[in-house]
């Protein structure tokens, strides 16, 4: 199983941007702890700050992956663009947070996202990625 996780904006920061919302952990670290974790699959990583890095991305996986985990950071609420290509493809996506997004400022409270992926996993840290996976896992038993 192909698996591609993108990673949106500031998210290249995680392990020192804002600790007690994110943690202390990279996400480089975090991902070499998941492909430990889950050495069948084959897991790809991209990260860009750039709202149309991350539409390329998403457009060019599609067929080429059995599924995308999608933190699209910030561009969650406000990326019709993201949410048109997610809409565009048929490779199923999850929407991640690391936060919860509902206990945070009401902006937050809205993803344009969402919509377009077959689910939404928030609040809990970076273990949010692995319960993405899981589902995709539970997929193809």
């Amino acid at each position: 199983m192909k698996i591609l996780i993108i990673n949106g904006p500031n998210l290249n920061l995680l392990g020192t941007r804002e600790q007690q919302v994110y943690g202390n952990q990279t996400f480089e670290t975090y991902l070499s702890g998941l492909k430990a974790k889950y050495p069948a699959l084959h897991l790809d990583y991209f990260q860009s700050n750039v709202e149309g890095e991350l539409i390329n991305h998403i457009q060019a996986a599609d067929k080429k992956y059995d599924g995308i985990i999608l933190n699209a950071g910030a561009y969650t609420h406000t990326s019709i663009a993201i949410a048109d290509a997610i809409a565009a493809i048929s490779t199923p996506v999850v929407e991640v947070h690391i936060s919860n997004i509902f206990a945070r400022e009401d902006y937050r409270h809205v993803s344009y996202l969402g919509k377009h992926c077959k689910g939404s996993i928030s609040g809990f840290g970076l273990m949010s990625y692995e319960l993405a996976l899981k589902w995709f896992i539970s997929l193809n038993p």
